[in-house]
């Protein structure tokens, strides 16, 4: 999974720090990419806080609009189960 944020990159490190963390953050301080992807916020002040779901052959399955914080997480594995996502044989390394 990866975020983007508006945020440079050292600030970012600092909150993964914070957060310990390995969240994989794209640092996008100018906003090109949250501006490509529709999800620039009011200003450019931010970026929304929408999930996008892009299938191995790299074609956009579903874009999530609603994302809820305090559910994101189950929310996200709910969501690859209805798309037929495979499932991961072992877990992912830190």
């Amino acid at each position: 999974m990866l975020y983007v944020s508006l945020d440079t990159a050292e600030k970012n490190a600092e909150f993964a720090e914070a957060m310990k963390t390995k969240t994989l953050v794209l640092s996008d301080p100018d906003g090109e990419t949250a501006k490509r992807f529709g999800v620039i916020g009011f200003g450019g002040l931010y970026a929304r806080r929408w999930t996008f779901y892009i299938d191995g052959d790299g074609i956009l399955r579903e874009i999530d609009k609603q994302v809820k914080p305090e559910t994101a997480g189950q929310d996200i594995v709910e969501k690859l189960e209805a798309l037929g996502f495979p499932k991961l044989s072992s877990p992912v390394a830190p």
